[in-house]
């Protein structure tokens, strides 16, 4: 090129401005863009309900290419209860019918590349009818007695269990069940839940306490009819009798062959016990093809009184704790001084966790290995430290709505190393048959914005092709099944979600901040029960102080996880940054609590005198939590404490302590804080812009998404910034070089997302191009309203087809006038011809306006998009335009409307065991409690419209944007 003045002068300033931006002015590295490969693990899985185990080889494989074809790229066989008049096609569970249907199924999927796990009971949770008495869920319960001195005890120390019977949906008595449980005829009839039957209660402890501080063991003094042999002292004593007894759970919703009593969790020869029959069954079959063997939560609390003991507790107590509970009974259950009462109980709780950890999780996963197979847990309503359940787990699972408590799963898989967090999604999203795709986006959204990257559906059900409308449902479900009038638009939700999971499955978490969960000050408060379940709001039920704390944090675009007092231990530090399984952390924020161990308080000194930046939120804990050596830790504690000297800071509004190579802050302005130690919120949460972030070898991953109710269309700014960004639209799958620039050591990318609308962006590290761009558009000239005659012919559903129809206005097709459209689910086709607008455009958007509930829509022959959701509208190259068009738009409705007119019309459909069937919403229940449509009027169905064209012209950015 021949360098004139002018040209001199551009160079000149091009380079001085490539070295202001920070960006290379080399030639820029050209890129094959694409989205990442997909496996059967980014597609979403669902869990798949076999009613009865009813299942065939012939309808396995047919319903099997049914899901393939449409999305899902992994089912979790869980056998439930039956369909009633099918009992003749029940198979029991683990028999040897059973485990054919069950190696047919991994064959089948096998060549599908479908993957395969299954539940590790017939229900939930585990346990079944070879639970034997001494494995069963125990509780614990106790008398006192009072004494003077020379007093013999006049009433034998014994305690009988009082009985009770529990079912699902009937009353049921004591007296017509026969113990065993197993010798009960019809099991799925009877759908047990609770079951204690009267018995005299093996004694486990009686302790003698007097004022003075003495304590006595006396059960070697009390024979078989509970005579105590024993004279009390001079002084006054109080005798504690400590029973063992049965809790009675079951298992919920049981398939044939799986109704039996829950296990102990906590007692490792229960879970052995219970595993035998699996060893058994599975012998001389092939299961190698299966990826995951799957707990459905911890759920034993959900009935009458507690799981709160176990026959080893004394035993595994003073192993763990260092010292004998015995000899603090009345602390145990309340009764001594607070400060006693608070250190006995978090130890009795600390215990628990443990034994839950070790005795179930670990040895859970022990076995699993030994089966080549991995295990997938629901930590959530333990009575633990659920974030050392779900680290445990090869896949941690969560569910829910709050993504807090989303964030308890995603942190723990996160903190240790696991490439995979799942959660149950989609669980009694709204009252049945009135779940839309829709929502079910939007709660797929809220898992994957808070660390999940392996979608669940909860769930499909197997249903035999031929079965009479609805099919086989279950009670707790979106109905992500066949026979749902949506199923033909459900691949887009699939495909929507593949194509997010196929990024988050890449890389690693990039989070900024460590956020200690402060377990003890949990343990340490007492209530009406022994035990605490933990469910993911931080402490208990209620949302504790940490819930908040981190909530706001979430809110402001901070990054974090959460880490557990073992999880700390396993974190070193290098440059400054807090290591653990392979991510660096900026900081550790310790939360304002009370009780901390002293190996975390010395953990977070030496992680400090190493480097690393420690964040105290308000104030140092007071305490060590527990009881054994009080006085050594609390002085070693208080030691540690005075050793970290903090200095106030002039106008930041906190204190600071130099620790070695690094610091501890402490104060009330976290936000001020997180600035001194480097760390900034991604300010798109001001735009309502939700995101997560992944860090790779080439740059970045950030998954968006718009949850506000307005369009963002503008310069957003990103923390982890680098040299060029690609942007990829999972709903449509359109990708592109996206327009970025750099302002202030900040990178922006342009951003335009409507509410709900979504996005990826491919952060490079470098200077790179492709060859395409990512299109922008922005409207330009007046809409075409697309008047006319719509023809409407009813293609697919029932319970009949409507006659075709023409309208000129648009509106439900549930006011036609042929009757049968009131009644209609299924899929209505409309078309209309158009000639092309007027005006010179780049682009149109297609607007639907209202549509009840999803569309595919085609222009001209040619497939444009499926719509689930709000805004219903479809960009539309300018080139596909004729001058004479044919849009024809197929849209499906909800279930809701068949099923009103079968319940008006008395049409039995409801034809289940256990839950016969159940309804989420008081006013949708029958006087027997159960669900019930008769009442309900008929829902919006089809395309109200208006549909209109929005012409668009290509957004054009100046030279300086």
């Amino acid at each position: 090129m021949f360098l004139n003045k002018k040209n001199i002068q551009l160079t000149i300033l091009s380079l001085a401005f490539c070295m202001m931006m920070g960006i290379s002015c080399n030639k820029q590295e050209k890129v094959d863009l694409k989205w990442p490969e997909t496996t059967e693990t980014t597609h979403p899985w669902a869990r798949w309900w076999w009613m009865g185990s009813a299942v065939n080889k012939a309808d396995l494989k047919a319903v099997m290419k049914n899901y393939k074809a449409h999305g899902l790229g992994g089912l979790e066989i869980t056998p439930i209860y039956g369909v009633k008049g099918t009992e003749d096609q029940f198979i029991e569970y683990l028999s040897p019918e059973w485990m054919d249907m069950l190696q047919f199924t991994l064959n089948e999927a096998q060549k599908l590349n479908l993957g395969i796990d299954m539940d590790n009971t017939a229900g939930w949770p585990f346990g079944g009818p070879w639970v034997a008495s001494d494995d069963e869920s125990k509780s614990v319960f106790y008398k006192t007695y009072a004494l003077k001195g020379g007093e013999t005890l006049k009433h034998p120390v014994q305690f009988e269990q009082k009985p009770m019977a529990r079912a699902v949906r009937h009353r049921v008595s004591i007296d017509d069940i026969k113990e065993p449980i197993s010798a009960n005829d019809d099991l799925q009839e009877m759908a047990l839940g609770q079951v204690v039957f009267p018995k005299q209660l093996p004694l486990k402890a009686l302790v003698a306490y007097s004022d003075d501080g003495k304590t006595v063991k006396l059960i070697d003094k009390v024979d078989s009819t509970g005579h105590l042999s024993w004279t009390a002292p001079e002084g006054n004593w109080k005798l504690y009798a400590v029973f063992e007894g049965w809790h009675g759970k079951m298992v919920e919703r049981a398939a044939p062959g799986g109704e039996g009593f829950v296990i102990d969790p906590f007692s490792k020869k229960a879970l052995q016990d219970y595993l035998k029959p699996f060893n058994q069954a599975f012998k001389g079959y092939d299961i190698t093809y299966l990826r995951a063997f799957f707990n459905d939560s911890y759920e034993v609390d959900d009935a009458s009184g507690e799981a709160d003991w176990t026959p080893e507790f004394f035993k595994d107590f003073e192993e763990l704790r260092g010292y004998d509970l015995r000899d603090y009974l009345p602390a145990l259950f309340g009764k001594s001084n607070k400060k006693e009462n608070e250190r006995v109980i978090a130890d009795y709780r600390e215990t628990i966790s443990d034994l839950l950890l070790d005795n179930f999780t670990l040895n859970w996963k022990e076995w699993a290995d030994k089966k080549d197979a991995i295990i997938r847990n629901q930590a959530h309503g333990s009575p633990a430290n659920i974030l050392d359940l779900y680290a445990a787990s090869d896949i941690p699972e969560t569910e829910g709505y709050e993504p807090v408590k989303i964030k308890f799963a995603s942190s723990a898989g996160h903190v240790s190393g696991k490439p995979l967090i799942s959660s149950e999604s989609c669980t009694w999203l709204d009252e049945h048959f009135l779940g839309t795709l829709a929502e079910a986006k939007k709660t797929v959204n809220r898992f994957l914005l808070n660390g999940v990257n392996h979608i669940f559906y909860h769930g499909t059900t197997y249903s035999p092709p031929d079965a009479p409308w609805p099919g086989w449902l279950f009670y707790a479900a979106v109905d992500f099944s066949p026979s749902n009038s949506f199923w033909d638009d459900f691949a887009a939700l699939n495909t929507y979600v593949t194509r997010i999971q196929s990024f988050l499955q890449k890389g690693k978490p990039d989070n900024d901040i460590l956020v200690y969960y402060p377990i003890f000050d949990y343990w340490s408060k007492p209530g009406k029960h022994l035990l605490q379940h933990f469910d993911g709001s931080g402490g208990g039920r209620e949302k504790s102080d940490f819930f908040i704390l981190v909530d706001s944090l979430m809110k402001q675009g901070y990054t974090l996880d959460f880490i557990s007092d073992r999880q700390l231990e396993q974190t070193k530090v290098e440059n400054g940054k807090i290591l653990t399984n392979g991510l660096d952390y900026k900081t550790v924020i310790l939360p304002e609590c009370s009780y901390i161990p002293l190996s975390t308080l010395k953990k977070l000194s030496g992680l400090a005198k190493n480097g690393a930046k420690v964040i105290v939120h308000n104030d140092l804990p007071e305490s060590v939590p527990g009881l054994a050596n009080i006085d050594k830790r609390q002085n070693t504690f208080d030691k540690t404490v005075n050793q970290i000297k903090f200095t106030s800071t002039e106008n930041e509004g906190f204190k600071k302590a130099d620790v070695g190579k690094g610091l501890f802050l402490l104060g009330n302005n976290l936000q001020s804080m997180l600035s001194t130690v480097g760390i900034q919120q991604e300010t798109m949460v001001d735009d309502s812009l939700h995101f997560v972030r992944r860090s790779s070898s080439q740059g970045e991953y950030y998954f968006i998404v718009n949850k506000g109710t307005s369009s963002v269309t503008k310069w957003i700014p990103i923390q982890k910034g680098g040299t060029s960004v690609a942007i990829f639209n999972p709903q449509t799958g359109i990708f592109g070089m996206g327009k970025q620039r750099h302002t202030d050591n900040e990178m922006e990318v342009f951003l335009q997302l409507k509410p709900g609308e979504a996005c990826l962006l491919n952060v490079f590290n470098k200077a790179v191009s492709a060859s395409k761009n990512y299109p922008y558009y922005q409207p330009k000239g007046t809409s075409l309203a697309l008047d006319g005659n719509w023809n409407i012919e009813f293609i697919k559903g029932g319970p009949t087809l409507p006659k075709q129809v023409s309208v000129s206005n648009l509106t439900s097709w549930t006011h036609f006038d042929d009757p049968g459209v009131k009644a209609f689910s299924g899929t209505a086709r409309y078309t209309i011809t158009f000639p092309k607008p007027e005006g010179n455009a780049d682009a149109w958007t297609l607007d639907l306006g209202q549509v009840h509930q999803s569309a595919r829509v085609k222009l001209n022959d040619v497939y444009q998009d499926t719509l689930i959701s709000t805004p219903y509208q479809v960009n539309i190259p300018d080139s596909i335009l004729k001058p004479e068009n044919t849009l024809v738009v197929e849209v499906s409705n909800l279930m809701a409307n068949r099923i009103a007119d079968m319940d008006k019309k008395g049409i039995r459909w409801k034809k289940y065991y256990n839950v016969n069937f159940a309804a989420k919403l008081q006013e949708n229940r029958d006087n027997n409690g159960l669900f019930d449509a008769s009442q309900w009027e008929p829902r919006s169905s089809g395309l109200l419209g208006p549909v209109k064209l929005i012409p668009l012209k290509e957004k054009i950015f100046e030279s300086n944007q």
